[in-house]
């Protein structure tokens, strides 16, 4: 092969090896996108609780935003067929659509905690949630992430077959704590992000 017909061919193969070695690399996740920082901003959602007390239990618990974290804490109690203190946000709506999951940085109590969204549909006139649980190691700061597509469905603590939840139509963002052991409960979230 000549010199001149190989200093044509150089340039394109260069490219297409460039391509090839690009192609090759691992695709990276999306970037986490900030969406609670709890930083009392009028953008952020206002957080109320909602505990076993609607159907007769004894639990007790709520949000306190303090020092630019959301702190959820009370005592879970099986008195009365009780069992669940959960928080929640209100008065705003999100749009997850084209997301993967929901990213916490919590330090908890080494208890199961579930984060739960809801969309405003309703099954028999109970509201529905969707949610996924997450473990948290005590006194340690951990990154949980929950992706969507395994979450699962529930109305009034009953579990459903379906439907899947509509991302685009999330009208809260709640945590909740019903693991069937009496006594105190605390979870501290630093943030909260989607990817």
């Amino acid at each position: 092969m000549s010199q001149h017909r190989l200093t044509r061919l150089l340039p394109p193969l260069l490219a297409l090896a460039s391509t090839l070695a690009v192609s090759a690399a691992p695709l990276s996740k999306p970037a986490l996108q900030p969406l609670m920082q709890f930083s009392g901003a009028a953008e952020e959602p206002r957080w109320v609780a909602v505990n076993d007390g609607v159907m007769g239990g004894l639990s007790r618990g709520g949000p306190e935003l303090r020092d630019g974290q959301l702190h959820f804490a009370g005592t879970l109690s099986l008195e009365n067929n009780g069992g669940f203190s959960s928080v929640r946000t209100v008065g705003q709506s999100y749009d997850f659509s084209g997301r993967e999951d929901m990213v916490l940085r919590v330090k908890g109590d080494g208890r199961t905690y579930e984060l739960r969204l809801a969309t405003g549909l309703r099954f028999r006139g109970i509201p529905i949630s969707w949610g996924g649980s997450f473990p948290t190691t005590a006194g340690e700061w951990t990154e949980v992430s929950i992706p969507f597509a395994t979450m699962v469905p529930t109305a009034f603590g009953n579990q459903l077959s379906g439907p899947p939840i509509d991302l685009s139509q999330v009208r809260e963002v709640g945590l909740l704590i019903g693991d069937k052991r009496p006594g105190e409960f605390a979870l501290v979230v630093d943030w909260v992000k989607v990817r």
